[in-house]
């Protein structure tokens, strides 16, 4: 028989009937189904029917794979700056958990991550009555981070809110206890390290998880509708303060020269006084030493302190001696007190010499009565 040619049980080559079409997909499926579920302990139909149900296999599969959902679904990560509060029945487990991948049972537990590294900042502005009744706009930055972060979600309902509210009461009071000056010029910085200090306690206070790490004073100023007033009364403070800084920078420059003329004065009093005491002191000795050699030769003693007397005078000064025929005094004639006293007289030779000669008569006269007095005694 050829290879083309069918055979008597009308079958080709390839053993397949002659009559039939191809494969029929809905079977296939059929039978596919039939060995699962005989895999998983079930059942098929013996024609090669449907299945009748669920086979036990087919529900373990269903439940594995469920449980394989419920624990895949409890995975989480918790990164280096945050930190997860663990909730089991609603209430808060006492151990955070840190970095890293975790596991939660869904259903029995629930699980918040808070930022607790995170620096956040929160704006407030508000008007605020100073200690001298006057009305300040300020604005400050209040810097914060989660200090505790279970706290923080479970102590308050809205912490952030908390937040702006205790930072209004911290301002007022602090601003309350303050002048208008303190406020907007010199004193802002100390008043927002106590407005720092005032609105953590608060915060520590309610309970809140929150740390206050800096409060900046961002403006302060005075209304806008006294804004022109208030800088006339500021540009007529720094005018008052640049004539006090102007008049003690004069006082420092005149006060120490007037203190160095005094004291140079008094130094040279002192030194006065000194020398004219030690010019006594020596007067003094000199005449006590004197009053002994005058006591004991009077004669010599007197004589000699005539001529030196006599050489104090004649010392530095132009003079004329006369000397008198037949006797031993000389006259002392003062030619350029003479000259000073008159300068446009001219003095005549004959004059002159009249003059002298009436000196020598007097003189002459004078030695004669003494002469005659001693005699006499």
């Amino acid at each position: 028989m050829a290879w083309n040619e069918s055979g008597g049980d009308d079958k080709d080559p390839w053993g397949n009937r002659g009559n039939q079409g191809p494969p029929d997909l809905d079977e296939a499926m059929r039978k596919l189904q039939g060995q699962l579920s005989g895999l998983f302990g079930g059942k098929g139909s013996s024609n090669g029917g449907a299945v009748k149900g669920p086979s036990q296999g087919m529900i373990w599969l269903g439940v594995i794979a469920l449980i394989a959902l419920y624990l895949f679904s409890g995975i989480y990560q918790v990164d280096e700056q945050e930190r997860g509060v663990v909730f089991r029945f609603g209430k808060v487990q006492p151990e955070l958990k840190t970095a890293g991948l975790r596991w939660y049972p869904r259903v029995i537990d629930r699980v918040e991550l808070v930022n607790v590294t995170q620096v956040q900042s929160h704006n407030h502005q508000a008007l605020m009555l100073t200690k001298d009744e006057n009305i300040v706009d300020v604005s400050l930055t209040v810097q914060w981070v989660i200090d505790d972060a279970a706290a923080f979600l479970i102590n308050v309902r809205d912490p952030r809110r908390s937040l702006s509210q205790a930072t209004e009461s911290a301002l007022r009071h602090v601003a309350g206890s303050s002048t208008m000056n303190e406020v907007i010029t010199d004193g802002r910085e100390a008043i927002a390290i106590e407005v720092q200090d005032r609105l953590q306690r608060y915060l520590r206070s309610y309970g809140t998880g929150i740390q206050v790490t800096k409060v900046n004073i961002d403006r302060s100023a005075p209304p806008v509708q006294v804004q022109d007033a208030f800088n006339d009364v500021q540009k007529a403070k720094e005018d008052r303060q640049r004539f006090v800084n102007q008049a003690t920078a004069y006082a420092q420059q005149v006060v120490p020269e007037a203190r160095g003329r005094a004291q140079r004065q008094i130094e040279e009093a002192q030194a006065y006084r000194d020398r004219v005491i030690a010019r006594s002191d020596g007067e003094a000795q000199r005449f006590e030493k004197l009053l002994i050699e005058y006591k004991r030769a009077p004669e010599v003693t007197r004589d000699r302190l005539y001529l030196d007397a006599l050489e104090t005078v004649f010392k530095n000064s132009s003079k004329v001696m006369v000397d008198v025929e037949g006797g031993n005094n000389m006259m002392y004639l003062p030619l350029d007190k003479m000259a000073q006293r008159s300068p446009e007289v001219t003095l005549d030779r004959d004059v002159v010499r009249a003059a002298v000669e009436e000196l020598r008569r007097e003189l002459s006269n004078n030695r004669s009565t003494s002469t005659r007095g001693r005699a006499n005694n």
